[in-house]
C-alpha cells in the first residue's frame, strides 16, 4: 500500500491533497475506519466537511469506502467540526468523521474522527493505518443519505441559552466554515452580530483561520475598535476554537476565559472538576480551586481533553488553543459556536463590559506560544527526547505529562513536541517581567545545551 504512515498523527489524519490523500488512499481510510466502527458494533457513520477546495472529492472517496465496508454514511454537507459530534450525540449514528484541514495551509485537508462515541488518537489512529497495510476490512453494500441538521443545533443551543440583554460582537470566521452558522445562530440569541470575512473560501484570502496567532486577529480588533461592538469572536478553520477580543481591543487568551467559565461553573455545581491542558496559566488551577473545584491538568489535544472528560466527569475542560469543551448542560466536545453562546449569557447578566469583567479576574506577565522550528516532521520528537534526558531545573517542579513543563512558586515555562507541525512548543508565565525573563533564559540555556537552535526563540 502506498499511504504514508506519516499522514496518522496524534489525534487526527491530516496530509497534503493528491500527494498524500488521493482518492485511493481516502477510500481506503473510508474502508479502515468503517471496519473498525463495525467490529465495535456501530453501523451508521456521520460525515461532514468544511469549506476546503478539496472537501467535495474527499468526502465522496470517503463514502465509497465506509459505504463499501458495510457501513451507512450519514451525510450532514459542509457544516463545522462540532456538528458532526453534535450529531453523534443526537442522531442514531455515535461513529464520525470531519473532513477538516483545520488551521492548516490550504492545500492540507484531513479526518477527525469518532468511533462508537470515542474520538480517535494515539494508538487508535495508529490501528486504523495497520489495518490498511493488512487489507483487515470488512464488506458490505452499504447506504448513504443526506441530512440537514444546522436548525437542530441552533435550536438547542437556544433552548439551552438565554440572553438578558442585547449585545453587539463582531464575527471574524476567517473564510472559514463558521461563517455559514455563527452569524445565524448568534443573531437568532438577540445579538447584533457585525460580519468580517464569513464568506467561506477555502483558500483564505484575507487572514489564515488562526485565531491563536495574534496577526490574524488584526482585522477583528480593528473592527471591534470601529464598531463600538462589545466583543469579537474569530473562529478557526473548522470552528472548534474560539478567539476573543474584549470591547478595547484586546486578546484575552482561552486559560483567561477558563476562569470566566469554571466560575459561573462552580456557582451551579460546586466541588465540579475542570481539566486544563499544560500551556495554561497557573493563576487557572489557583481560581479553580479557591472557588471550590477540582483542577486537573492533561496533556495538549483535543481527543485526550476528551477522553480525559469521559474518564473523571469533569463538568468543563479547555486548552490555551481556544479547544473549550463543556459536559455541564452540553455534550463534553470542543464547539466555539456554544462556547461564544456561553459567554454572551455571563456578559449578558453583568452591567460590565468586557474589558471590565477580565480586568477583575487574575492575571500574570505571559508570552504567546513560541515556535522553534525543524525541517522535517518528526524531529521534533527527537530534540524532546533530547531534552527530557536532560532535565536540570534546581528547586522547581517537573510536569512531564506532555513535554515538559517546569514550575517555580512565581512562574512557569514549558516546552512539548507539537503533534500536527515539526516544532516545540513553548510558553512562559510569571508574575513579574523580571522573573519571566530569568525563566526564559535558563531554558535557553538548557535548549542551547543540548544543540537546539533557538534563533526563533
Amino acid at each position: 500500500m502506498s499511504i504514508p504512515q506519516s499522514i496518522f498523527k496524534a489525534y487526527d489524519i491530516r496530509g497534503i491533497v493528491k500527494q498524500d490523500l488521493s482518492p485511493e488512499n481516502v477510500k481506503l481510510i473510508g474502508l479502515a475506519i468503517g471496519s473498525e466502527s463495525i467490529a465495535k458494533d456501530e453501523r451508521g457513520v456521520v460525515v461532514g466537511r468544511d469549506g476546503r477546495l478539496s472537501g467535495v472529492d474527499l468526502m465522496q472517496a470517503l463514502k465509497a469506502g465506509l459505504q463499501e465496508s458495510g457501513c451507512h454514511v450519514v451525510d450532514i454537507g459542509m457544516v463545522p467540526t462540532p456538528l458532526v459530534y453534535f450529531a453523534t450525540h443526537t442522531k442514531a449514528s455515535t461513529s464520525g468523521v470531519m473532513i477538516t484541514g483545520s488551521h492548516n495551509p490550504p492545500e492540507y485537508n484531513g479526518f477527525k474522527i469518532m468511533i462508537a462515541g470515542e474520538t480517535l488518537s494515539g494508538e487508535r489512529i495508529q490501528a486504523l493505518y495497520r489495518r490498511i497495510q493488512m487489507s483487515d476490512f470488512s464488506s458490505g453494500h452499504g447506504t448513504s443519505t443526506k441530512v440537514d441538521i444546522e436548525q437542530d443545533y441552533i435550536e438547542r443551543i437556544t433552548r439551552d441559552v438565554k440572553l438578558d440583554k442585547p449585545l453587539h460582537i463582531v464575527v471574524d470566521a476567517g473564510n472559514g466554515i463558521a461563517g455559514n452558522i455563527a452569524p445565524k445562530l448568534f443573531e437568532q440569541l438577540g445579538v447584533k452580530v457585525t460580519k468580517l470575512f464569513c464568506l467561506i473560501d477555502g483558500n483564505f484570502p484575507n487572514h489564515h483561520p488562526d485565531p491563536s496567532k495574534l496577526h490574524n486577529l488584526e482585522g477583528l480588533i480593528k473592527e471591534v475598535k470601529n464598531t463600538g461592538a462589545d466583543m469579537g469572536f474569530a473562529f478557526d478553520g473548522d470552528g472548534d476554537r474560539l478567539g476573543l477580543i474584549d470591547n478595547k481591543g484586546n486578546v484575552i487568551w482561552a486559560d483567561r476565559q477558563m476562569i470566566l467559565y469554571s466560575r459561573d461553573i462552580l456557582k451551579r455545581n460546586q466541588g465540579a472538576k475542570i481539566i486544563f491542558d499544560v500551556k495554561c496559566s497557573s493563576l487557572l488551577p489557583k481560581d479553580i480551586a479557591q472557588h471550590g473545584g477540582e483542577a486537573i491538568i492533561s496533556r495538549t489535544g483535543h481527543s485526550f481533553i476528551k477522553s480525559k472528560l469521559k474518564e473523571t466527569g469533569a463538568a468543563l475542560g479547555g486548552e490555551m488553543s481556544g479547544h473549550i469543551f463543556f459536559k455541564e448542560r452540553w455534550y463534553g466536545f470542543d464547539d466555539a459556536l456554544y462556547t461564544g453562546s456561553r459567554l454572551l449569557e455571563i456578559l449578558s447578566k453583568t452591567d460590565k463590559t468586557c474589558a471590565q469583567i477580565f480586568d477583575d479576574l487574575p492575571n500574570s506577565i505571559n508570552t504567546p506560544e513560541i515556535n522553534i522550528h525543524f525541517e522535517k516532521q518528526g524531529q521534533q520528537f527527537d530534540a524532546m527526547d533530547k531534552l527530557a534526558k536532560n532535565i536540570d531545573f534546581p528547586n522547581a517542579k517537573i510536569i512531564t505529562i506532555d513535554g515538559v513543563r517546569v514550575d517555580y512558586d512565581n512562574g512557569w515555562g514549558l516546552v512539548r513536541p507539537s503533534n500536527t507541525t515539526p516544532c516545540l512548543v513553548l510558553r512562559f508565565e510569571a508574575d513579574d517581567e523580571k522573573t519571566l525573563n530569568e525563566i526564559q533564559e535558563k531554558f535557553k540555556l538548557w535548549l542551547r545545551d543540548n544543540n537546539i537552535s533557538i534563533q526563533d526563540f
